[in-house]
């Protein structure tokens, strides 16, 4: 068939329907990974299977609509989120898994899942509807729309709260996979490492395990902290960081500075800078560095935290400039940049 000349306005066109219906990927995406369909062609050792096979795995159904499913895994094929091969005999199509699909495997220790489920929230997508709102009339958009921020939200959801945690765990194992062959010398030197909003531990589970000479204290909100399993090796503190945080050699804050103002970041480093020794503590930040002109793998997914920060949250991506104030301002006037590969790097923050 021969094809079509297509002009510029034509293409736009397309991008726009395109943009608008970004979100139906999204749920397409939330429905694969509930009936969790990649777990299920992995089960099969990995290769391609029928859409029948795949049907035949999800349960909690007597009967799956094939028809429907057949129509999400083709949106999904067509974002290279799964692999389709049509046999020349006209046998069944062949589903299979990509780069992108091992990431929504339920049973591996490195998973996006969870993160895929909290994301797409019915309680938190009400909040997007109200960002022109926003624009207009000023305010923090989640707050708009449910009355509370996400933090007292989540104390009061302990479903919600369940999943928001499981989905920051499942992140952070990631991250440390990249974060501890990287900064195992900057963590040699430590005796007490404080994790400022720990959340239930995961990172420093993962810290102790493979440095035993630290002593980890986890400390979170209250809420946060009763759900966090046992470790002889982590002690688990509930509090406040605006109004202290605890005492040790260094303090650590993977993914929390971003959730605040410039305001509340001061506040919460002020707190920092007294529960560290000041000729030897360190505080180590472990948060996304932005940079306007260079367009890494990860470019994209930073500027739509960003946007996440601010609807969900007070906070913000910084750049290098704005980390610079803030550190000063907070009382770490000295500081070093270690790149990872991930959405974020680490800072090395010290007091003098």
């Amino acid at each position: 068939m021969e094809a079509i000349e297509v002009d510029e306005s034509v293409r736009g066109q397309a991008e726009i329907l395109e943009h608008i219906s970004a979100f139906i990927t999204s749920m397409a995406l939330k429905c694969v990974v509930e009936l969790r369909v990649a777990d299920i062609i992995q089960s099969h050792g990995g290769g391609s299977i029928t859409l029948s096979q795949i049907a035949s795995g999800i349960t909690g159904s007597p009967c799956p609509n094939i028809s429907y499913l057949e129509r999400i895994m083709r949106l999904l094929v067509h974002k290279s989120i799964f692999t389709a091969h049509h046999p020349s005999d006209n046998g069944e199509t062949l589903y299979g898994l990509t780069h992108s699909s091992r990431w929504i495997l339920w049973d591996t220790k490195q998973s996006l899942a969870s993160f895929v489920l909290t994301r797409t929230n019915p309680l938190t997508l009400p909040t997007w509807h109200s960002l022109s709102q926003c624009v207009k009339d000023g305010g923090l958009p989640f707050e708009k729309v449910n009355g509370c921020q996400h933090w007292d939200f989540a104390a009061t959801n302990p479903e919600f709260n369940q999943l928001f945690n499981d989905a920051m765990s499942s992140t952070t194992e990631i991250l440390m996979g990249v974060f501890l062959p990287a900064y195992k010398d900057g963590l040699s030197s430590i005796g007490t490492l404080v994790d400022a909003g720990g959340g239930i531990g995961t990172t420093l589970s993962e810290i102790v395990k493979s440095h035993p000479h630290i002593k980890g204290v986890n400390f979170d909100l209250p809420h946060v902290i009763a759900t966090a399993p046992n470790n002889e090796r982590v002690t688990h503190i509930g509090g406040d960081m605006f109004e202290a945080v605890p005492s040790g050699d260094a303090i650590l804050m993977k993914r929390i500075l971003h959730d605040w103002s410039d305001e509340m970041c001061v506040k919460i480093l002020k707190n920092c800078r007294k529960a560290i020794p000041e000729s030897t503590g360190k505080l180590i930040i472990v948060d996304a560095v932005f940079e306007e002109e260079n367009n890494n793998i990860f470019k994209e997914s930073q500027i739509i935290i960003d946007l996440v920060m601010m609807t969900l949250f007070s906070g913000k991506e910084r750049t290098e400039v704005e980390w610079k104030k803030l550190l000063k301002e907070g009382g770490f006037p000295r500081y070093k940049i270690i790149k990872i590969p991930a959405i974020e790097w680490i800072i090395e923050a010290y007091p003098m």
